[in-house]
């Protein structure tokens, strides 16, 4: 049966096509559409979107969905509804999960799962090395045939240069972008948090920024002997920002992402040992922070991607050193992203959400964030100034670890949009 959408008098803002005005959006059997005939118009569901903002399905790229094996903390339906709460209808999943995603098996399991039971877009991630161990590569072709749009050993970092070498090679066979965690574990051992003025009064093993630094020094080495594209993820450092912005400009094939809490806080907010301010790489300086946003303006670092990582209450309710890393973040990082950038007049709204649309999904090739004729009707729709408390006992995912927990913040989703069927109304998950 013929599907018709009809969505009015919304400011329509699609960055990947220069459009920002007022105006309509239609859909036909969940593909965008110029127009409609009269009749079609008679027919259409319609969507009265005046005072909000209708743009792309927003895409993150760096996402923790837990299955399998580790789905008492979030599992691939209930990722997915959290991605819908927060305006998102195209994520991607890493590969960090129990067996890791190193074999085509495995693969296979979670594309059969995310079939059943995902109710936005979601794309795998595979393994650079075989259990990440970061001692012998993954079967990338095979993992390749499977479906995956990158290669990862996400949540773990490969210390072996040579190795990194020949996955980055193995990857450019495929074309498969590669992404890394920077860091150099034999820096970070028994490491909690930022080192700095606050690790030192609080006694806790700090973390160096310079663990980080060395690793992004090394992949731009490496992507610029092997001629291929490595994306760094989840970039917390000042000094990385610049080692990123200095390569990008002699032309090498490196990436870099933004995550909204560290755009958000500093490492300050870990001065009451509160566990939800534990996250890897740690929160930093508030040197640091501005460098994150100066880099995500000029573009240094292309991308926000939420890096959102699910525990449970009573895995993050210990003590500080034995918590584990991680937040969750995909039902917070529209507003977040709106205070730190929009409504403190540092970007206007198309830039930001030009990195959060298209320009990720251009990053690992996937056919989504725009709003351009012929393609599918993923849409999001959002009141850019609605103020709202964050309960995290509220969202629609497993877990509760979220550092926005009590603030107010500003920015809502109303409606999210999948192939041109509502999944989000502003309140609760629609079944389709």
């Amino acid at each position: 049966m013929s599907t018709i959408l009809w969505i009015k008098n919304g400011r329509v803002i699609d960055p990947a096509n220069d459009r920002d005005a007022v105006g309509d959006i239609f859909a036909r059997n969940g593909v965008i559409v110029d127009s409609l005939s009269d009749q079609e118009k008679e027919k259409a569901q319609v969507i009265d979107a005046s005072g909000l903002v209708v743009c792309p399905g927003l895409v993150d790229i760096h996402v923790h969905l837990r299955e399998p094996g580790q789905t008492h903390k979030e599992d691939i339906a209930s990722g997915t509804r959290a991605a819908a709460a927060g305006g998102f209808t195209t994520i991607v999943c890493m590969p960090n999960t129990s067996p890791p995603a190193d074999n085509p098996g495995t693969i296979r399991r979670i594309n059969d799962s995310i079939t059943q039971n995902a109710v936005v877009k979601v794309y795998p991630t595979g393994c650079l090395t075989v259990q990440m161990k970061g001692e012998q590569l993954a079967p990338m072709g095979s993992l390749w045939r499977e479906g995956i749009v990158a290669v990862t050993d996400d949540g773990l970092c490969v210390q072996n240069n040579e190795l990194m070498r020949r996955a980055v090679e193995y990857a450019r066979m495929f074309n498969l972008p590669v992404m890394d965690h920077c860091q150099d574990a034999s820096m970070t051992r028994g490491s909690v948090m930022n080192e700095g003025y606050w690790s030192l009064r609080l006694g806790l093993k700090g973390w160096p920024a310079a663990a980080e630094d060395m690793i992004i020094a090394r992949n731009v080495v490496l992507s610029r002997a092997c001629e291929h594209h490595i994306h760094m993820q989840h970039v917390s450092s000042a000094y990385g920002v610049d080692i990123i912005r200095r390569a990008k400009k002699r032309g090498i094939r490196v990436t870099g992402e933004a995550s909204p809490h560290h755009l958000f806080f500093t490492d300050e907010r870990c001065r009451d040992y509160n566990t939800l301010f534990k996250m890897n790489p740690p929160l930093r300086s508030e040197e640091d922070r501005e460098a994150i946003i100066e880099g995500v303006l000029d573009g240094s670092l292309e991308i926000i991607a939420t890096d959102h990582a699910p525990h449970t209450a009573d895995e993050k309710d210990c003590e500080f050193d034995l918590a584990p890393f991680g937040i969750i973040g995909m039902e917070t990082a529209l507003a977040a992203c709106l205070e730190v950038l929009v409504h403190s007049g540092k970007c206007d709204l198309p830039f930001l959400l030009a990195r959060m649309t298209h320009k990720p999904a251009e990053i690992l090739n996937l056919p989504a964030g725009t709003l351009s004729a012929g393609v599918t009707a993923d849409i999001t729709i959002f009141d850019p100034d609605q103020e709202w408390e964050v309960d995290p006992s509220r969202f629609s995912g497993k877990s509760t670890n979220c550092p926005w927990n009590g603030m107010r913040l500003r920015g809502k989703v109303a409606r999210t949009i999948v192939n041109g069927r509502t999944v989000w109304d502003g309140n609760q998950i629609i079944d389709t």
